[in-house]
């Protein structure tokens, strides 16, 4: 892996830049492509209500989606199908999952309307900015905390409907961590709206001052 380090004299904090490369076999791409390839998996055991299988399937895919951001960070290395890759990998598994979890009654449908408004929310805006050119705004970190969250809470909500002595704790557990995941879900929704409007107030500021 490929990394740029900024070197500064005295005891200076380190300064990690993060090298955006055109390269795909980077292990955090790999990472979600392995999210992405347990999809169809996780969607059987929700079919066959395996539902002890299908936790550990969303274990794994929370696991999958830390660890790919902590190496990116961490060995200073970044992609541009990353870029795209790892939100994508994200938002399919949270669709899927809400998806399959109201499906088999472990969530209330309204729920799955108040996460797929946000998502709404989010696609509203790649017109925008496809019209003005902008950046894709990066993943922040409310962001992966907010998807760390539903993706910790969602497989013990799956645990609480699987009998055993776990199962108060799990629920109780599990419809924290998505209370609070849902609500940083719809944070980093409106943070990423005011991010892109702000950068076309900016566009149109230089637009107009080039004139």
């Amino acid at each position: 892996m490929t990394g740029v380090q900024g070197e500064r004299s005295g005891p200076a904090p380190e300064h990690r830049v993060l090298l955006v490369t055109n390269r795909l076999w980077t292990v955090p791409n790999l990472l979600s492509m392995l999210r992405l390839a347990l999809v169809p998996f996780f969607v059987w055991t929700l079919v066959e209500r395996e539902l002890g299988w299908a936790a550990l399937v969303l274990v794994v895919a929370g696991a999958s989606d830390f660890a790919d951001g902590k190496i990116a960070r961490h060995y200073g290395i970044t992609s541009r199908l990353g870029q795209v890759l790892d939100p994508v990998a994200d938002r399919l598994y949270i669709a899927a999952t809400v998806l399959g979890l109201a499906a088999v009654d472990v969530i209330p449908w309204w729920l799955v309307g108040v996460l797929f408004a946000r998502e709404t929310l989010i696609v509203l805006m790649y017109p925008v900015v496809r019209h003005h050119r902008l950046p894709i705004p990066e993943v922040t970190f409310v962001g992966k905390a907010a998807t760390f969250n539903l993706l910790g809470g969602f497989p013990l909500l799956l645990l609480g409907h699987v009998e055993g002595w776990w199962t108060v704790l799990a629920l109780a557990c599990g419809w924290a961590l998505v209370w609070w995941g849902t609500v940083l879900y719809w944070v980093t929704g409106l943070t990423y709206a005011w991010q892109v409007a702000d950068m076309v107030g900016q566009r149109r500021r230089s637009a107009g001052a080039d004139r």
